[in-house]
């Protein structure tokens, strides 16, 4: 009885102690010690972040995301590049680095230029090509003069900045019929753009951005729409500037056979 009474005892001794230290550790944790900044609004792609769009509230130090900014008054003026809901933590991703301004400069990565073509509703896809959205440019037109049009995929797998001067997605999905579009390209692809679109004809075709494969696809000219009605080519003969045509096969031998009684004959012609 003595050796039971004393286990019991030094057990619950054991157990109030182990469960104070444990409720002071997460109490510790818990404790909101730490200052954070969020987005006191909704903010949109291209805005500069100012006092009244931000706010300073204490949250536990344990489980916060990493990059955080302590204080509101260090990221003031900084151009957000990608969109902010109210209470959402304000991050090094979602802003423009310092001193790069806001709006549409803001979005443009180092190397890379924005260009703006002119479109109808055609050629952004009924409406469905707006900002964020990944697109190939077609462009057709008679790069040799002759009468022969010709179309081919210029680029591949572009992003779109802007559509018009919005540079964020329709929250509701429905299609924007805009005059411009801007898209995200290299220096090289810049010029090759605005050589289409004063050359000759873009058309965009929608992708999904999922999809990043750069498909190798060739020239297509206007007699390969219609299955043999191109006529064939002539032959040159190697060496010599004169062409030759074709050689005309022989024609069929005919044969006649004149049956006699028992008697048959076969004659050739």
């Amino acid at each position: 009885m003595l050796i039971g009474v004393l286990a019991l005892t030094i057990g619950a001794f054991v157990s109030m102690v182990v469960y104070k230290a444990m409720k002071m550790k997460v109490a510790s944790v818990k404790e909101a010690n730490t200052t954070v900044v969020v987005a006191a609004q909704d903010i949109p792609v291209g805005q500069k972040l100012t006092a009244r769009d931000m706010k300073e509230i204490k949250l536990p130090g344990g489980d916060l995301p990493t990059g955080y900014y302590p204080s509101a008054a260090e990221i003031e003026g900084r151009g957000v590049i990608q969109s902010l809901t109210k209470g959402e933590f304000i991050l090094p991703s979602k802003l423009a680095a310092p001193n790069a301004g806001a709006g549409m400069p803001s979005l443009i990565p180092p190397g890379m230029r924005a260009v703006s073509v002119r479109v109808n509703e055609v050629v952004q896809v009924a409406g469905f090509v707006g900002p964020g959205t990944r697109v190939d440019v077609l462009v057709s037109g008679n790069p040799t003069g002759s009468n022969e049009p010709v179309i081919t995929t210029l680029l591949e797998n572009i992003e779109v900045l802007a559509a018009g001067q919005k540079m964020e997605r329709n929250a509701s999905g429905e299609p924007q019929t805009v005059p411009v579009i801007t898209l995200l390209v290299s220096p090289e692809d810049a010029q090759k753009l605005t050589l289409a679109s004063n050359e000759g004809h873009i058309q965009l075709a929608l992708r999904n951005p999922l999809d990043t494969n750069q498909e190798d696809v060739p020239v297509l000219r206007n007699a390969a729409l219609y299955k043999g009605a191109g006529a064939p080519a002539p032959v040159v003969a190697k060496g010599k500037g004169r062409r030759v045509s074709p050689v005309a096969p022989p024609p069929s031998v005919y044969v006649v056979e004149m049956i006699r009684g028992d008697k048959r004959d076969v004659t050739k012609f």
